[in-house]
């Protein structure tokens, strides 16, 4: 009795111990869920964003306009590489640069996404209808319109200690379709981020970068973003500092610590070519067949799949690393 008296009063103690703490405040980076969704309506109101269509091409000026808005000097790199079938494609990737003459020299941060959407509906269960556009609400238009808030919260800001590039990567989804019987070329994915890094390690002056950050699929309001088996190889030390980035802002569970299969990603190419270390936050379900939503790749990447309380977190996460 006198053992279980003294353990009420000890308990009674830590309770009123723990009510004199005050909770632990956390800073938030300033971001707009609002404005990035808003981002990505405009980006679905040019229609599905295939390469070479007039929604791609009125998207890509769009884009442009918009970094220039936010005081970014915009590079546009054009270049070809060839497709599935061998076929020389026509690429534009859009690069903003964020830097002042005062940081100009200091090693920089890379921020992507693809802004293109893939030409065909091939996850579609009707053979007929695989041959449509995937509209892209999710699958490149949200990466987009997260990184367009980051550019404008960039430029809100007084000075930055960080150059920042921010780089929407063309021809990422034009990767062999699951109906092509002939004869398949390699490295069909990815090829704007290819280009890019095949160039970048040509360059005789290169700009030093400590590391990437590549977006994809980051607005499903039941998304998760497990840590990327690729990520994890060439760049553990900054995949982990962003997921504990995220679990101190309250995202742990979206931020998931279990480990994907490797995905082929624009950042695998970022790393593997260009030498750069690059994580991939990409929604990855590895308790399902495909590992990818059900709208994957399907006619149904609409507006519904778009969760302004998922893109707060993806911003707050990437804004916190600036």
């Amino acid at each position: 009795m006198r053992r279980n008296f003294f353990l009420g009063i000890l308990g009674v103690l830590g309770i009123l111990v723990s009510c004199n703490k005050k909770p632990v405040a956390v800073e938030r980076p300033s971001f707009s869920a609002d404005s990035a969704y808003s981002f990505i309506e405009r980006q679905m109101d040019f229609g599905p964003r295939v390469p070479n269509s007039k929604g791609h091409n009125d998207c890509a000026v769009w884009l442009i306009q918009q970094l220039r808005s936010y005081g970014a000097l915009v590079e546009l790199q054009k270049g070809q590489m060839p497709d599935y079938r061998g076929n020389m494609q026509q690429i534009y990737n859009i690069i903003g640069h964020f830097s002042t003459p005062a940081i100009a020299t200091r090693s920089r941060i890379l921020l992507g996404a693809h802004y293109d959407t893939r030409p065909w509906c091939d996850e579609e269960e009707v053979y007929a209808d695989r041959f449509y556009n995937v509209p892209g609400a999710n699958d490149g238009a949200s990466g987009v319109g997260v990184l367009l808030e980051v550019a404008r919260q960039l430029s809100l800001r007084d000075s930055l200690t960080t150059p920042v590039d921010i780089i929407f990567f063309d021809v990422e989804d034009m990767g062999t379709p699951r109906f092509y019987t002939g004869m398949e070329h390699s490295d069909t994915w990815c090829l704007g981020s290819q280009l890019w890094a095949t160039d970048y390690t040509n360059l005789s002056a290169k700009p030093v970068y400590q590391y990437g950050i590549v977006l994809d699929m980051v607005g499903a309001p039941d998304a998760v973003f497990p840590r990327e088996m690729y990520s994890t190889n060439y760049a553990g030390n900054y995949q982990q500092k962003i997921w504990n980035a995220a679990q101190k802002l309250g995202y742990g569970s979206m931020f998931s610590t279990q480990q994907s299969y490797p995905i082929t990603d624009d950042h695998y190419y970022v790393n593997y070519i260009a030498g750069i270390p690059c994580v991939d936050v990409i929604h990855y379900d590895v308790r399902n067949a495909t590992g990818f939503p059900f709208w994957w790749h399907t006619r149904q990447d609409d507006m519904n799949n778009i969760s302004k309380a998922t893109l707060q977190a993806v911003g707050e996460v990437v804004m916190s690393q600036l």
